[in-house]
């Protein structure tokens, strides 16, 4: 049998299978590369950029690069978690996220991830985009205010519910966005139900279920608990 191959991530050797990304033999390794758009159980598109990595030296998205033995990945180090800071913080003022008043807050992979990285201030100017709230279905809220792109309710409703409730239109920072896929384009006017797989995909608190905001109180909650360094590789 041969010996499984291996590549270093941070100098520290990193066993893989065939056909894995650097990511995935990360995942499996208990080493945290920090990602937004990353899920897995769908196929990585490399949207967020959040998870870039060095490999031999050049840049690469680690949910979409294929591992392969000996190659040399530099993950946590302070040149990159500069740069991954300066994306968060481009995130959030692209959008209006109110953290201390947000239903999500506490079970926010962007907030989790804010805090692990030690982003201290958005730094740049806020947008404060016009952005609509969806209330019209019975279970159901959509804040567009807080949405990243991110586009996992796409791949959820498409792949997993095969409903295709959501779709990715538009161009542009300012343009690009989350369609409902309905006439009105109300949420309330599709076949959307709180059990299906997009309604809990989100990261941060675009969907979220009626009636349940607050019923884990602040404090409570799962990146309130442990990090997104430990939350994101557990699970």
């Amino acid at each position: 049998m041969s010996e499984q191959q291996t590549f270093l991530l941070d100098n520290e050797e990193i066993p893989f299978n065939p056909g894995e990304t650097i990511m995935q033999a990360a995942k499996a390794a208990g080493k945290y590369i920090p990602h937004l758009c990353w899920h897995p159980e769908f196929k990585p598109h490399g949207s967020c950029k959040l998870c870039t990595v060095k490999v031999n030296g050049r840049f690469g998205s680690s949910c979409t690069m294929q591992a392969a033995a000996g190659i040399n990945v530099e993950n946590r180090t302070a040149e990159l978690d500069d740069k991954r800071r300066t994306l968060l913080q481009m995130l959030f003022i692209e959008g209006n996220h109110f953290c201390p008043s947000c239903e999500k807050s506490g079970n926010c992979l962007l907030q989790a991830t804010a805090y692990d990285l030690g982003m201290m201030t958005p730094h740049f100017d806020h947008f404060y985009p016009d952005r609509p709230v969806d209330a019209s279905h019975p279970d159901m809220l959509l804040d567009f205010n807080r949405c990243i792109l991110c586009s996992l309710c796409v791949q959820a409703s498409e792949l997993a519910d095969k409903k295709f409730v959501f779709v990715m239109g538009g161009r542009g920072m300012r343009g690009r966005r989350i369609i409902i896929n309905s006439e009105s384009g109300k949420l309330g006017d599709t076949n959307f139900t709180a059990d299906d797989r997009a309604a809990s995909i989100c990261p941060v608190g675009v969907i979220l279920k009626k009636r349940v905001g607050f019923a884990v109180p602040y404090g409570e909650r799962k990146y309130d608990k442990a990090p997104a360094s430990v939350v994101e590789v557990a699970k």
